[in-house]
C-alpha cells in the first residue's frame, strides 16, 4: 500500500467557501446584536474571518484594514439597510 509521505498544498478559496461564509455569518450576527448599521468593528471582524480560511484572497502581505472590502446589510425583504465600502 501506498503511503503520502509528503504534500504541498495550496488550498484555493473554493474549498474553503462554505467555512469560510459560516463564518463571515457569525461575525455578522454576533457583530450586529440588534443595530442596523455596519461598523468599523464589523468591517474589521469580517476581514479577519476572511483570512483565517484564505490569506491569499485578501492579500496576507497587506495589514489588517486595507482590503478591498465591501459589505452590504439587507433586511429580511431583502431591502437595503446600510452598504460600506473600505
Amino acid at each position: 500500500q501506498d503511503l503520502i509521505e509528503m504534500a504541498n498544498l495550496i488550498v484555493s478559496t473554493t474549498n474553503n467557501n462554505t467555512p469560510m461564509n459560516k463564518a463571515v455569518e457569525m461575525v455578522a450576527k454576533e457583530q450586529m446584536n440588534g443595530y442596523a448599521v455596519i461598523t468599523e468593528p464589523m468591517m474589521n471582524a469580517v476581514e479577519v474571518a476572511i483570512r483565517a480560511y484564505d490569506p491569499c484572497l485578501s492579500c496576507a502581505t497587506h495589514a489588517l484594514g486595507k482590503m478591498p472590502l465591501e459589505i452590504s446589510l439587507y433586511n429580511n425583504n431583502n431591502q437595503l439597510i446600510d452598504r460600506k465600502r473600505k
